[in-house]
C-alpha cells in the first residue's frame, strides 16, 4: 500500500523558536469529524482516529511590527502536524499511519491550544491492546529524544470514543434521577410514528446496535427514526434509519441471540453531547461485582409510561451461577446472556430501557459497551435483576456485519 502518495507527508523543517514553545496538556477527547479525511483511507480495514491535545506556550512574535499574524498560525499548525508525522513515519507503523490534521486552534493567554486528530489503519486481526502500546511507545520516545513535549499517553484517546465531559453522579432509573447534560452521549432513542419505542447505542457514525426484539413487530426501517440527546422532546437531532440487522438466530418470543445493528444517515459529528462508545474485545472480561451503569427513557415503574428524560443507573454485575439459582432465573439464562443489578431489587431497567447500553469504564476513564438491555421479571423485583446481551459474546458477529 502507498499510503503516502499524495497526501503531503514530507517531511517540513521546523522553527527552533516553535519547538522550544510546545508543552502538552491533558484534556479529554474533543469533536472529531472523520469526514475530513475520508478521502486518505483504504477500505478493507479498521481506521482508528486517536485525539490529542497541545499547548504551545511562550510563543515569540516572528515579526518586527510585533504583530501576530496568520503566518504565525500556519506555522504552528504545521509545526504539530510535522511532529507527530515524524513520528510515525520513521517507524514500525509507517504502512499503517494515514495523516495527521490540526482539527483546532484556539488562542489562549498563554499560547495557543491545537487539537490534534491522528489516523491509523489497522486489519481486525490485531489486537487493539497491541496497537496502543506500540503507539504510545513511539509517541513516549519521540518527547524523550526532542525534549520538547511531555504527553503521557492518557492524552491520546483511542478512536475518540467512550469519552465524556459531564461529572459521574449516578444512583437509578426507576425512582427519577435525571441524567446531566452530556452524561451519557452514546445513548439514542429508537422511535416509530414519534414515539419512543427502544434504547440504543452509538457505535459510529452510521451505526447503532440494540436489541434484536425491539423489531418484532416491525422491521421496516423507513417507519423507524432516531434521536440523540438527553431528552426526546425536543431531540438534540435526529435520523432516518436506512437498515436494520437482527441476528439470524434470533426468533421472537424467544430471548436468546437478542441483538441487532441499525445503520441511520445523515452520519452525525461527534461532540460533548453526541459520541460513540468503545467496543469491548472479545476476550475482555468483567468480573462478578464490578459496577456498572444503565441509561434509558424507559418507565419509573411496572406498567408506566417511557419518560421524556434519559435516567441513569449504578448496578453490579451478578455471576452467572448466582443468576441460574432456582429462585432466580434458572435454566433461562444462556449463553451469551448475563445478569446484573441487585437481588434485593429497586434498581433496575424498565419497560422502555430496551436495547439500551449498559457500560462500564476502565482506569483510564474510557467507557465500553458491555452489555443491552434485554429482559427481565418484572422491573426491580427481589431476585429479579435485569437480564442483558453479552456484547463481549457477540463481537466477532458485530465485526462481520459493519467492519467495527
Amino acid at each position: 500500500m502507498c499510503r503516502a502518495v499524495g497526501l503531503g507527508l514530507g517531511h517540513r523543517d521546523l522553527k527552533p523558536w516553535m519547538i522550544a514553545g510546545l508543552t502538552a496538556v491533558l484534556l479529554t477527547a474533543g469533536a472529531v469529524t472523520a469526514g475530513i479525511l475520508a478521502p486518505f483511507l483504504v477500505s478493507g480495514q479498521n481506521t482508528e482516529y486517536y485525539h490529542g491535545t497541545f499547548k504551545i506556550s511562550d510563543l515569540r512574535v516572528n515579526s518586527n511590527s510585533g504583530q501576530s499574524s496568520t503566518y504565525q498560525l500556519k506555522d504552528l499548525r504545521e509545526m504539530s502536524e510535522s511532529l507527530v508525522d515524524e513520528t510515525f513515519i520513521d517507524s514500525a507503523l509507517n504502512k499503517h499511519y494515514i495523516k495527521t490534521r490540526v482539527v483546532r486552534l484556539i488562542p489562549e493567554e498563554d499560547g495557543v491550544r491545537a487539537d490534534v486528530i491522528m489516523v491509523f489503519q489497522f486489519s481486525s486481526s490485531e489486537q487493539r491492546a497491541v496497537r496502543e502500546k506500540k503507539i504510545y511507545s513511539l509517541l513516549n520516545q519521540k518527547i524523550r529524544n526532542t525534549r520538547a513535549l511531555s504527553i503521557s499517553a492518557s492524552s491520546v484517546q483511542v478512536n475518540g470514543c467512550g469519552k465524556r465531559v459531564a461529572p459521574l453522579t449516578v444512583n437509578r432509573i426507576m425512582s427519577g434521577d435525571i441524567a446531566a447534560k452530556a452524561a451519557w452521549p452514546w445513548q439514542a432513542s429508537l422511535q416509530r410514528d414519534k414515539v419512543h419505542q427502544c434504547g440504543a447505542t452509538l457505535i459510529s457514525s452510521t451505526w447503532l446496535v440494540t436489541a434484536a426484539h425491539c423489531f418484532k413487530s416491525n422491521r421496516n426501517p423507513h417507519e423507524w427514526t432516531v434521536s440523540f440527546g438527553t431528552t426526546i422532546d425536543p431531540p438534540l437531532m435526529k435520523r432516518n434509519i436506512r437498515r436494520i440487522i437482527l441476528h439470524e438466530k434470533y426468533h421472537s418470543p424467544g430471548r436468546e441471540h437478542d441483538i441487532a445493528l441499525v445503520q441511520f444517515s445523515p452520519r452525525v459529528t461527534f461532540s460533548d453531547d453526541v459520541r460513540r462508545i468503545c467496543l469491548p474485545e472479545a476476550s475482555a472480561s468483567f468480573p462478578p461485582n464490578s459496577t456498572v451503569y444503565i441509561t434509558g427513557f424507559g418507565a419509573l415503574y411496572y406498567g408506566g409510561e417511557s419518560q421524556n428524560d434519559l435516567r441513569e443507573a449504578k448496578l453490579k454485575m451478578i455471576s452467572n451461577d448466582v443468576c441460574k439459582q432456582p429462585q432466580v432465573y434458572g435454566n433461562d439464562i444462556k449463553l451469551g446472556m448475563f445478569c446484573a443489578g441487585y437481588l434485593e431489587g429497586i434498581y433496575d431497567a424498565c419497560r422502555g430501557d430496551s436495547g439500551g447500553p449498559l457500560v462500564a469504564k476502565d482506569l483510564k476513564d474510557t467507557w465500553y459497551l458491555i452489555g443491552i438491555v434485554s429482559w427481565g421479571d418484572n422491573c426491580g423485583q427481589k431476585n429479579k435483576p435485569g437480564v442483558y446481551t453479552q456484547v463481549t459474546y457477540y463481537r466477532e458477529w458485530i465485526t462481520s456485519k459493519i467492519g467495527l
